[in-house]
């Protein structure tokens, strides 16, 4: 499946990719990180998908995940953490990189559906992600809030991902 190293550091995230919990500044880091590959792919759906619902659910990545990118920023400068790089937003920016070269090779309806799926995949991990290793291991109040308050945003995408997943068919 296309989506396999990206889905794969999500997953990792769940407990092989740390010996132990990951602390603060490491779940920063994953948050950034996952934001900024959804963002990148959302750029190029806005520019090669061929549905104008493709697009417009690009345009929402883009503007959501940049939101919350901020706020995560806005949040670690106040706190003075610095996000700390990891094999889990390592594995997630390797994976969101060769997503993006393999959606460029792709046009029309080929490139929607390809997209789409890993919207649907990746929403997924990022939920099972959020659930099972960042709001458990979270320790500073804020950063756990923050994540709590995006999970919503999150679930309702994948929704989205798949009602328009079934419409493209497969």
């Amino acid at each position: 499946m296309k989506t396999k190293l990206f889905v794969a550091a999500l997953l990792a995230a769940s407990g092989a990719a740390f010996a132990q919990a990951p602390n603060d500044a490491q779940i920063a880091h994953i948050v950034v990180t996952a934001n900024q590959v959804d963002i990148d792919a959302g750029k190029l759906a806005q520019k090669q998908a061929k549905s104008l619902d493709v697009k417009a659910f690009g345009k929402q990545m883009v503007t959501d995940h940049g939101a919350v990118n901020k706020q995560a920023v806005a949040l670690v400068t106040k706190l003075k953490v610095k996000p700390e790089d990891n094999a889990t937003s390592q594995g997630l920016k390797s994976g969101g990189d060769a997503n993006v070269k393999k959606l460029k090779g792709l046009k029309g309806a080929a490139f929607d559906r390809a997209y789409v799926d890993q919207e649907v995949a990746y929403h997924q991990a990022v939920l099972d992600a959020i659930d099972k290793v960042l709001i458990p291991n979270a320790q500073n109040a804020e950063l756990k809030a923050l994540i709590v308050k995006v999970r919503p945003a999150i679930d309702g995408h994948l929704q989205h991902a798949r009602m328009m997943q079934a419409s493209l068919g497969k």
